[in-house]
């Protein structure tokens, strides 16, 4: 027996006065309780790391990340102290020593699916306007790629709305806190 066609559907655009949540709850599409406003950023923004020292980076804004990470070569952990030390680069390509507490270590898979124990630490990130939000970052060699920070899903949850077509939406580098630029 031979098997039905599946059937196709076209969607018609329709202009509607009520709320789009009710439609959305009328077509038994998942809804928000509480739709709190986002702020609009772009693929890639600026940001700077004033705890660390790095006034200016390029950072990836990946949705399909869950943990962000930082450039670092030279790590050094020093387990007594429950710090770690590393260099990273900014904007300029200037060499930048850092030293953090170590807040943990776990197992994270890269983009190709191979999984590294990684280190951990906390900082403030800083983006253009002023915004200041704490961000855990692992540290990792990125070296071959285009941007040395990658900021996941943790560090954008429930702030931004990401425009996979835009980029530095949030504003330039000398809009940074403090004016940070190269």
């Amino acid at each position: 027996m031979k098997k039905p066609k599946p059937q196709t559907y076209m969607a018609v655009p329709e202009a509607v006065d009520r709320p789009c949540g009710t439609v959305a709850c009328e077509l038994g599409l998942p809804t928000r309780k509480t739709a709190a406003p986002r702020i609009l950023a772009g693929r890639r923004e600026w940001l700077a790391l004033p705890e660390l020292g790095v006034n200016c980076l390029n950072a990836k804004l990946d949705t399909g990340a869950r943990t962000s990470c930082l450039h670092a070569a030279e790590i050094q952990i020093d387990e007594a102290a429950g710090r770690v030390r590393f260099v990273t680069s900014d904007h300029a390509g200037r060499s930048v020593a850092c030293e953090a507490p170590m807040v943990k270590r776990s197992r994270v898979r890269n983009s190709g699916g191979r999984a590294r124990r990684r280190v951990f630490i906390e900082t403030e990130a800083c983006l253009p306007g002023g915004f200041r939000r704490r961000i855990l970052l692992s540290l990792a060699d990125r070296a071959v790629m285009k941007c040395p920070v990658l900021l996941g899903r943790e560090a954008l949850a429930g702030v931004f709305l990401v425009d996979p077509q835009g980029t530095h939406l949030l504003g330039g580098i000398r809009s940074l806190p403090g004016g940070a630029g190269p």
